[in-house]
């Protein structure tokens, strides 16, 4: 089996992966200064309540936007599952698609992981929009090449804002109004509208904004921890993929296997 680490802002997600298919997944708060050990204490844990163990962990593979996170992982996969990780980006795992865009190194490796998992699933024109800490939209070409992109904030970023500079502003939850009205009567109602719909806007123009520029009729994925909130309540998303990254992990281990 393999475990996969998807390393993010926010949250660093491990799934175990028999072929494509995901067994067990658990998402634990990033942390850089989080231990090798602390990792291995709370994984077996959750292995053995899933009736799996460390043993049966052949291959780790992680992708992470945190550089300071990578030697933790690392040591874990080392010390406790008697391999060394892969590194997505870094050979023998390499990306494998163009990345036309003026700083290629830049790019997240979370959004590269998308793009090839997308295309998988997905072939054609495609725009993959990722709600996480930010949210990106990641757009590439029938080829599968990586062509460039957007990143906003996230809607918890724009709503800890709003809320951090506004002192009379109550914290309120991210979730769909109840009333089928865009007016407001009171504070909570008018903040939870802002944030909801006024975020479904914006990832709507910006859609419409991309598509127009690619020309071609395009796909639209949507993944993320936040899409599950939004993409029932608009048309835009052709599909939701809420393991895309994962999947494009597990997608790339297997090739580098092939290829050796």
């Amino acid at each position: 089996m393999l475990l996969a680490v998807d390393a993010g802002n926010t949250n660093v997600v491990f799934a175990v992966l028999d072929g494509r298919r995901i067994v067990a997944r658990w998402r634990i708060a990033t942390d850089p200064r989080r231990t090798a050990d602390e990792y291995a204490v709370w994984l077996s844990q959750l292995l053995q309540l899933e009736g799996l163990s460390r043993d049966a962990i052949e291959g780790v593979i992680v992708a992470t936007v945190v550089p300071r996170a990578l030697h933790n992982l690392q040591v874990l996969s080392q010390k406790y599952f008697k391999t060394e990780a892969l590194i997505a980006g870094r050979a023998p795992v390499e990306w494998g698609i163009p990345l036309d865009v003026d700083e290629p190194q830049s790019l997240g490796a979370d959004r590269a992981v998308n793009t090839i998992a997308a295309h998988a699933l997905h072939p054609g024109d495609l725009i993959v929009v990722d709600f996480g800490t930010a949210t990106t939209f990641d757009v590439s070409d029938y080829r599968g090449a990586y062509k460039g992109g957007i990143i906003a904030p996230g809607i918890n970023l724009s709503l800890d804002a709003l809320v951090t500079a506004a002192a009379k502003l109550p914290r309120v939850a991210i979730e769909a109004p109840t009333r089928d009205t865009v007016i407001g009567t009171n504070t909570v109602d008018q903040m939870q509208i802002g944030i909801f719909w006024g975020y479904i806007a914006l990832v709507e123009g910006l859609i419409a904004r991309l598509k127009q520029e690619v020309g071609r009729p395009t796909k639209v994925i949507a993944t993320g921890g936040l899409a599950a909130l939004l993409h029932d309540h608009t048309d835009v998303f052709d599909a939701y993929e809420p393991d895309l990254t994962i999947q494009g992990l597990a997608l790339m281990y297997e090739r580098s296997h092939i290829a050796g």
